[in-house]
């Protein structure tokens, strides 16, 4: 058996109402910033539960341009997660800002506890990365914002629909950001991104910001970019948004079973499940041993597991004129020698599950 890691050949395996809907659309020629775009918008926000979303053309934008509306400058601070994706990093930098790392917990998001020591006169914001579908510390993370007076801007790209107390990811800091990625859990037919605010000054920055600055097709305003998420991908996007829910509970539900079985096996450790947390599992990724025999044991009999990431963002060569050498971040460390992650999202079946847990019974035994 074989049990593959991407889902897209399925999600849109059967989908004629959308093929009618893009079909219908390409005769109006409304190609930029169109009607569809604007109701994508307002699902958005309704299903986050924020007042404004501002669609732009990818995650990494999503971060960007709301740094820029929060006042990050070239030269201030953004302290990050050193376990995160390399877009998180590449956003921060784009702006001229010094990325500072702090390390992980086991929940695979920053440890708060060490937030604190990390801010200086020049850290104007912190991005907390909700890695995996977990959640940081909001509440926490909000106190100290509001000790420091530092901006808080969610990447919550790998969270949808993830909360804590039932208040959901996105909606904790002064803005949240989403990824609309093909491999992402709400998803579009290319890059994409969005960002959800309550506030109706930063909204309105952001709208100029993601269309070159332009108030109007001959006014500049400011300086921005081209950022705009296309009115085709918003289509994409407004039929599979209804569907949110139910993928989120499915994932849940396969985790679970998971969790269930694989608790059983000595070498194996579930990371932490709080019981106020919604996790919403973008990806399952667990602790275990002979990780990269069992990661070869895996593909060899064809299951695409996968490692996020077996080299830290703050490693990497492109990272080397921060000068942080290996052993500074000591679980981010951990983590890429112990952590695995298989195939959970909502396409799989009983079987293609089960075949998982027995495959990896049979290499630990």
């Amino acid at each position: 058996m074989k049990v593959r890691y991407s889902y897209l050949r399925e999600q849109f395996s059967n989908c004629p109402a959308l093929w009618k809907k893009l079909k219908k659309f390409v005769s109006t020629g409304d190609f930029t910033l169109g009607k569809p775009l604007y109701e994508f918008e307002r699902n958005f926000a309704k299903l986050i539960g924020s007042r404004y979303a501002i669609g732009v053309n990818s995650g990494t934008d999503a971060i960007k341009l709301s740094l820029k509306v929060v006042g990050v400058k070239p030269g201030d601070e953004v302290i990050t997660a050193a376990n995160t994706f390399v877009a998180t990093v590449g956003a921060i930098n784009e702006i001229g800002a010094k990325v500072v790392f702090v390390d992980c917990d086991d929940t695979f998001c920053m440890d708060v506890d060490l937030i604190e020591k990390a801010i200086t006169k020049k850290t104007k914001a912190i991005v907390p990365v909700h890695f995996t579908g977990y959640m940081t510390n909001m509440p926490r993370l909000r106190k100290i914002s509001k000790k420091y007076k530092v901006s808080i801007v969610e990447d919550a790209c790998q969270s949808i629909l993830g909360s804590i107390n039932k208040k959901k990811s996105g909606t904790w800091g002064d803005l949240g950001t989403f990824s609309l990625h093909p491999l992402k859990n709400i998803n579009v037919w290319s890059d994409g991104g969005i960002i959800v605010t309550n506030r109706s000054d930063y909204y309105k920055k952001l709208c100029l910001l993601r269309n070159h600055g332009l108030s109007n097709r001959d006014t500049v305003v400011t300086l921005g970019y081209n950022s705009r998420l296309d009115t085709f991908q918003s289509i994409v996007g407004n039929w599979l948004l209804p569907k949110a829910k139910k993928i989120t509970d499915k994932r849940i539900k396969n985790a679970k079973y998971f969790d269930k079985h694989f608790s059983k096996i000595s070498e194996i450790s579930i990371p932490p499940r709080l019981s106020n947390y919604k996790i919403v599992y973008h990806l399952y990724s667990i602790f275990v041993k002979k990780r990269d025999q069992l990661l070869k044991y895996c593909l060899k009999n064809g299951i695409e597991a996968k490692i996020h990431y077996p080299k830290p963002i703050y490693l990497q060569k492109a990272l080397a004129f921060r000068k942080y050498k290996k052993g500074d971040f000591p679980v981010t460390d951990r983590h890429s020698r112990q952590v695995i992650t298989f195939p959970c999202d909502q396409h799989l079946n009983k079987k293609q599950l089960n075949y998982i847990i027995k495959t990896v019974k049979n290499f630990y035994s």
